[in-house]
C-alpha cells in the first residue's frame, strides 16, 4: 500500500518536472540561477558576514540554523531513502508498461544523497525565515502600554517580508522540481522542517553565549552521532551510500556528479563551519575588536570580508582521494567563520587606527 502511494506520489512528481520544462523551457536560466542561490554555501559566505557585522546576534543564530538544519536533512535522508527524479524515471516499475516521460538534465540536477526532505527547500526555509523574523524584531519595536499593538506601518512590513519569503520559497520549490532534483512532497517537506527547526532556534538564547567547550563537545557530537548512525546501520546491512551507484549511472554526463554533493561532504562541511565560528568567537582577536560600534569599521568589514571570502571560495579541495578531500573540506569551512568573526574585524581596526594616527 504505502509502495503504491510513494510510486502515485513521485509518478506526479516526474509528471510535473515534464510539464515545467516542457513549457517553462525559457526560464531555464531563472531557475538553475534559483537553485544555485539557494545554496546554503551562500549564506556561509554572503549572508553571514554581512549580518554578523551588522547585528552580530543574527549572524549567529544564521549559522545554527543552517548547520544544525543541515545535520537534521542528512539524518532523515539516511532515514526516508528519498529517491530522485533524474533515476527515479529510469529505475522504476511504475514505467514498466508505458513509455516514461523524457526529462532533461542539468549540471545542478546530479546530487548524489537521498532526496528526501529537500536540503535546498530546507536550507532556504530555514534561512530566509531566520532573516525575516530577525528583521521584524529589530525594526517593530515595543509599544508603550496603552498604545495600539500594531500600527500600519508595522503591518504593510510584515505583508512584505512574509510575501518575500513564501515568494522565495516557492521559486526554490520550483527549481528543485524543475532541474529534476527533487519530486514536489520533497520540497514542502524541505520547507516545513526548515521553518521549525528556524523557529526553534528563535526560542533559544544559550548560542549567544556557549563557551568553546560547548562548540567542540558539540560538533563531536553531531560528527560521531552521523557517522555511528553510518557505521550502525551499514553492520545492519543497510547501505547508506545507494544513491552514489544511481547517480552514476542514470546521470547523462559524469561530470556532473560531484563529490561535494555526497552526506558525508556536507557533514564535514558543516561541522567545519560551527567549529570555526567557536573558535573565531573565543578568539582574543574578536575580544579586541567587539566593541566597536564604528559604522566604518562596519562597512569596512562587509566589504573585506565578501571579497575575502569570494577569493576564498575559489579554492577547490582535490577530490581524487576522498578523505583528503573531506579533511580540507573541514579547514576550509572552519576558516570561513573564523576569518569573518575575529581576523578581519582586527585587521580593518588596525589599518583604521593606523590611518588615524598617521593623520593627526
Amino acid at each position: 500500500m504505502l509502495n503504491a502511494v510513494m510510486d502515485a506520489l513521485q509518478g506526479f512528481g516526474v509528471s510535473t518536472t515534464h510539464y515545467l520544462q516542457t513549457n517553462y523551457q525559457d526560464a531555464q536560466g531563472l531557475f538553475l540561477w534559483v537553485s544555485w542561490a539557494a545554496d546554503l554555501r551562500n549564506t556561509f559566505f554572503i549572508f553571514f558576514p554581512i549580518w554578523f557585522h551588522l547585528r552580530a546576534s543574527v549572524g549567529i543564530k544564521l549559522i545554527w540554523v543552517a548547520v544544525i538544519g543541515d545535520w537534521l536533512n542528512l539524518v532523515f535522508k539516511w532515514i526516508l531513502f528519498g529517491e530522485r527524479p533524474y533515476w527515479w524515471v529510469h529505475d522504476a516499475a511504475y514505467y514498466a508498461n508505458t513509455i516514461p516521460p523524457h526529462i532533461e538534465q542539468y549540471p545542478m540536477t546530479c546530487e548524489t544523497g537521498p532526496g528526501s526532505p529537500s536540503g535546498h527547500a530546507m536550507g532556504a526555509a530555514g534561512v530566509y525565515y531566520t532573516l525575516v523574523t530577525s528583521i521584524l524584531a529589530i525594526m517593530i519595536t515595543k509599544k508603550r502600554p496603552g498604545s495600539k499593538k500594531s500600527t500600519n506601518k508595522d503591518w504593510y512590513l510584515k505583508a512584505v517580508l512574509w510575501t518575500l519569503f513564501w515568494g522565495v520559497q516557492v521559486c526554490v520549490c520550483l527549481s528543485r522540481v524543475f532541474i529534476a532534483a527533487h519530486f514536489p512532497h520533497q520540497v514542502i517537506a524541505g520547507v516545513i522542517t526548515g521553518m521549525i527547526v528556524a523557529e526553534a532556534f528563535n526560542r533559544t538564547q544559550w548560542i549567544y553565549s556557549a563557551s568553546m567547550k560547548k562548540y567542540f563537545y558539540i560538533t563531536l557530537f553531531l560528527t560521531s552521532f552521523a557517522v555511528g548512525f553510518y557505521v550502525l546501520l551499514k553492520a545492519l546491512g543497510v547501505d547508506l551510500l545507494w544513491t552514489l551507484e544511481k547517480a552514476q549511472k542514470w546521470c547523462v554526463k559524469p561530470e556532473w556528479v560531484h563529490l561535494d554533493t555526497t552526506p558525508f561532504a556536507s557533514l564535514l562541511r558543516n561541522m567545519g563551519t560551527l567549529f570555526g565560528l567557536g573558535l573565531g568567537l573565543h578568539s582574543p582577536l574578536y575580544t579586541e575588536t567587539k566593541k566597536s560600534n564604528s559604522k566604518l569599521v562596519k562597512a569596512g568589514c562587509i566589504i573585506s570580508s565578501l571579497i575575502l571570502l569570494h577569493l576564498f571560495d575559489s579554492f577547490k579541495p582535490p577530490t581524487h582521494t576522498a578523505a583528503l578531500f573531506y579533511l580540507l573540506s573541514f579547514c576550509k569551512s572552519a576558516t570561513v567563520p573564523l576569518v569573518a568573526v575575529s581576523i578581519i574585524p582586527y585587521c580593518v581596526n588596525g589599518a583604521l587606527s593606523w590611518q588615524n594616527k598617521k593623520s593627526l
